[in-house]
């Protein structure tokens, strides 16, 4: 798949996207897990995990808990 070259607003929107359908399947959705399936969808540039986590917070899509507790 070709690199595609975002915004930082078209980031956090893909973010909030990835996470909402990785949580909806049931899959593992903290912000490693995110930033492997951006990778996957080539997005550019990358985000830290460190900065996912941040918008994931700022979105107020975590409560201190993120990714998979089974």
């Amino acid at each position: 798949m070709d690199s595609t070259f975002f915004s930082k607003i078209e980031i956090e929107e893909i973010v909030a996207m990835v996470r909402l359908n990785l949580y909806n399947r049931g899959r593992m959705h903290g912000a490693n897990a995110i930033l492997q399936y951006m990778e996957s969808m080539g997005v550019r540039p990358l985000p830290s995990p460190r900065t996912i986590a941040r918008i994931l917070t700022r979105l107020s899509f975590t409560h201190r808990r993120t990714g998979h507790y089974p």
